[in-house]
């Protein structure tokens, strides 16, 4: 295994909306950064949503420009496929041993898709959430960066097969690259490790993984987005009908003692959001929202009362208790009560979406010290290593850029100090 170390200011864990924010305004006032992101590309949630929250305009427009700024910045370095280890050290003196996974494919690259072309193996496409399938040797989505091609180890059927390396002309695939070990030593560490979906398939009475029209908030934002599954046309999963009724259920696992005690914040939100799209394809479609509470903060009202003006848009307050599914249409049936009205509700509808919340991503490679909640959101940073983002609290896109500045801030002072003291 080969061992290389990297010498930087400020090493960055994650590459979402906060990581890549932090690193590029770090670095735009001369600091180095190594970016690191243990997915084969950056971008984290963000990538896979169809539309930013509350200006919809698609992830590509930010996403882009950022992506520029790390391309055409030598002070940043980015490693993907990368993961944390060990961190060893203090304030102004951090080693940091990071695992690279070997991704197969070398910087010669071109993107041009020959190897793809010839590749006999399907595996399921995880950033469609396995809804479709690529080939091993793969481009994770349209927009990736870096776009580079990435083999599935799992998948791949290795030298058996080797179709993807005779077909690259540019020599860029090496079927036998292994791991690598690389120490940073930096100054201070950005932790913006991100999060993950709840465990929907948790909520055993919610049809989830059982019923294939029973999806995710998230899973419903790869469905809306032109780049997605049906390319942003606005069919259920299981057999392609046009939605034409359409039920949102909020706290799906949230503001429960039995799996998630808090509220993510932004669930709400972005139903609301994803109500649009559906109002935007079928403007006749039936949208109902079973809520416990709507939470709109400032700004955020206006928009909730877009949403509720619209017509053929219901809130319905109360909680979902069961989803069931006619086996002969695919349709669902949801039962929940009515506690406005304070009557039990049976609807049908073509299909159900389930708000589910923000889970920390884990950070069990930090030090002891950073305080974390039960839930495990970071309540407190430690000398040199500062939260930023949703692994702190649940956030919207604004407000992980935002909180990353902040981050940026308290890291240069790390620096400053680790120069002071001639490191």
């Amino acid at each position: 295994m080969q061992h290389t170390a990297v010498s930087t200011d400020i090493l960055v864990v994650g590459g979402g909306v906060s990581g890549i924010s932090a690193a590029v305004e770090a670095a735009e006032i001369g600091h180095k950064i190594v970016l690191i992101e243990k997915e084969p590309f950056l971008g984290g949630k963000a990538v896979r949503m169809s539309r930013y929250f509350p200006k919809l305009c698609p992830p590509a427009c930010g996403l882009e420009l950022n992506f520029k700024r790390i391309k055409v910045n030598p002070g940043i370095k980015v490693f993907t496929m990368a993961v944390v280890e060990a961190i060893a050290g203090s304030e102004g003196d951090f080693k940091v041993s990071v695992r690279l996974l070997p991704r197969m494919v070398n910087d010669n690259c071109t993107a041009c898709g020959e190897c793809e072309t010839v590749c006999p193996v399907q595996r399921a496409n995880d950033f469609n959430y396995g809804w479709d399938s690529t080939r091993a040797i793969y481009l994770p989505h349209v927009q990736a960066y870096p776009p580079t091609y990435t083999v599935d180890k799992e998948a791949c059927t290795g030298s058996d097969c080797a179709k993807c390396v005779s077909a690259c002309r540019y020599g860029a695939i090496d079927l036998q690259m292994g791991e690598q070990v690389i120490t940073v030593n930096c100054s201070s560490i950005i932790v913006a490790a991100g999060w993950e979906s709840y465990d929907a398939a948790r909520l055993n009475r919610l049809g989830f993984g059982v019923y294939p029209n029973v999806i995710t908030n998230m899973m419903m934002e790869r469905l809306a987005s032109g780049a997605g599954l049906r390319d942003g046309r606005m069919v259920r999963p299981s057999d392609g009908k046009e939605i034409s009724s359409i039920a949102f259920v909020q706290c799906a696992g949230s503001r429960d003692v039995n799996h998630l005690s808090y509220c993510s914040g932004v669930c709400c939100m972005a139903s609301l959001k994803q109500a649009t799209y559906i109002k935007e394809h079928n403007p006749d479609a039936r949208v109902d929202i079973y809520y416990i509470d709507l939470r709109a903060q400032g700004t955020q009202e206006d928009f909730y009362r877009r949403v509720q003006d619209m017509e053929g848009v219901s809130f319905i307050r109360g909680k979902v208790s069961r989803i069931k599914q006619d086996p002969a249409t695919g349709d669902l049936f949801l039962e929940a009560e009515d506690t406005a009205q304070g009557k039990m509700v049976r609807q049908r509808v073509d299909m159900v979406v389930l708000a589910t919340g923000m889970v920390p991503a884990a950070t069990d490679w930090l030090p002891a010290g950073p305080g974390k909640e039960s839930c495990g959101f970071m309540v407190s940073d430690l000398a040199g290593i500062y939260a930023a983002g949703c692994v702190k609290r649940p956030m919207d896109v604004g407000s992980s850029v935002r909180d990353a500045t902040g981050a940026v801030l308290r890291a240069i002072e790390s620096v400053r100090k680790g120069r002071s003291n001639g490191k």
